[in-house]
């Protein structure tokens, strides 16, 4: 009886190290498909000359991936320039200071919004944010806009992260043990010191990490930035020009012009940037918040 229970204990180990090692496959073999859907733009371009150019001209066999990288950068981080202080604040305001009645109709909110599909995001963006910024913020600092900008993006794609940041942090600040906050309490701290001193210098490494995990989700976000960016490939210089995300040139693009063989490895080439870029980012994250951990804990 005994070397079965040993017996079934190998076999589940084995079965759990054979999916984890699936799923680790699963990231090489997308890397590998996209790269070789891509690898034809190599021919007679070069990288640098694919990711520095702005020339955007798919019928002359021009493909300048400048334009699409600035207005993801554009776009993602004004959504967390905008939703990350809101985040912390609110979820520091529902950890520690409201009661049980805030937090009763809070919660359900915020699990609402995150279960909201992207597109309504979109429509609401489009129907609120562009015609306001057209009409009554842009032209206090610019002559015209149309409203379809970074800006517009950045809000709509801020507003969609900000449950699954507000969460995120919650969770974090729910995991200090009560006995930290006591302890700062009775040295004569004040509930903010407590807060400040405490609570967020012990969560600081996974406030971190939430971060990251927000910017990885904006950045990859597509139907709600296609629907009030403008997609116009061009860099923008100003929070009022228009952006042309990647997410968006793929989905905008991807089906319709798969007859023309180089533009569809460009638009392979495009997801394989979103997939280096979100990859190399989450590696660096986990180095820096390694450093963290050991330096400060």
């Amino acid at each position: 009886m005994t070397s079965f229970r040993i017996f079934k204990d190998k076999v589940a180990g084995g079965f759990m190290f054979f999916l984890t090692v699936a799923a680790l496959l699963l990231v090489v073999v997308m890397g590998t498909g996209l790269y070789l859907k891509s690898a034809s733009i190599f021919e007679d371009r070069s990288l640098a000359e694919l990711l520095l150019s702005s020339e955007w001209r798919p019928l002359k066999g021009e493909f300048g991936f400048l334009p699409f990288l600035m207005g993801t950068l554009w776009v993602t981080a004004i959504a967390i320039i905008l939703s990350f202080p809101v985040a912390l604040l609110s979820a520091i305001f529902l950890t520690e200071y409201s009661d049980a009645r805030v937090k009763k109709y809070v919660f359900p909110a915020l699990d609402i919004l995150a279960g909201i599909p992207s597109v309504i995001y979109g429509v609401w963006g489009v129907i609120l944010i562009v015609p306001w910024i057209s009409e009554t913020l842009a032209m206090r600092f610019v002559e015209f806009s149309t409203g379809y900008t970074v800006l517009a993006g950045g809000i709509v794609l801020g507003v969609m992260i900000l449950p699954l940041l507000t969460s995120l942090f919650i969770e974090l600040f729910s995991s200090v043990p009560v006995q930290l906050r006591e302890a700062s309490m009775s040295l004569g701290a004040t509930k903010w010191q407590t807060v400040k001193k405490t609570v967020l210098r012990q969560t600081f490494p996974g406030i971190l990490a939430a971060v990251i995990l927000a910017i990885s989700r904006a950045f990859g976000e597509t139907i709600a930035v296609l629907m009030v960016c403008g997609n116009l490939p061009q860099i923008p210089r100003s929070l009022f020009d228009a952006a042309y995300p990647l997410p968006a040139l793929i989905a905008n693009n991807y089906g319709e012009m798969l007859s023309l063989p180089l533009y569809e490895a460009a638009l392979m080439f495009a997801a394989l940037i979103l997939f280096v870029v979100i990859l190399l980012f989450n590696i660096v994250s986990r180095a820096v918040l390694y450093r963290i951990e050991k330096k400060f804990f």
